[in-house]
């Protein structure tokens, strides 16, 4: 199973709103990079094309998501992070323990996050509850790609 390095980069630039003004705005998105300074490599790049003029990186934190559920359904455009309460028996002294782990579903609303998470989690044999439904201000995620998975440029379009 591979492991991510989530990291929350807060993305901060001029964006152009619904009645036509100019607004600085701060948007979080997620990374999936091996450092903070990759972190930072990574939502440059991803972010480059989308933003005209300038945007700094104001802020990369680590974030703790175990897993991630994406969507490809276009009314699928808010991510909610799920705190989930894995219960096991500590055999030896007969009690139930709670690890509590956390991850990022991609949903319309709540009631699709709920439907989404009981999906991706059908497979698990440890017994779960959801402890609690939170919808994020992330923008976007950007898992990892590695250089085979990247388009490459032809030749003709240098």
């Amino acid at each position: 199973m591979e492991t991510n390095n989530w990291f929350e980069c807060k993305v901060r630039y001029e964006k152009i709103m619904e009645d036509g003004k100019n607004k600085k705005v701060t948007e979080p998105y997620l990374v999936d990079a091996l450092s903070f300074t990759e972190a930072e490599a990574r939502i440059i790049e991803e972010m480059t094309p989308y933003i005209s003029g300038e945007f700094s990186v104001s802020d990369i934190k680590r974030a703790n998501y175990t897993e991630l559920f994406t969507s490809d359904e276009e009314a699928a455009d808010r991510w909610f992070k799920v705190k989930l309460s894995f219960i096991t028996l500590d055999e030896k002294r007969g009690i139930e323990k709670k690890t509590s782990s956390y991850v990022l579903v991609q949903a319309a609303n709540f009631h699709d996050a709920v439907k989404k998470l009981d999906e991706g989690m059908k497979g698990s044999m440890q017994d779960f509850v959801i402890s609690s439904i939170i919808e994020t201000p992330i923008m976007d995620v950007f898992p990892f790609k590695s250089k085979e998975e990247k388009p490459e440029f032809s030749e003709s379009a240098k």
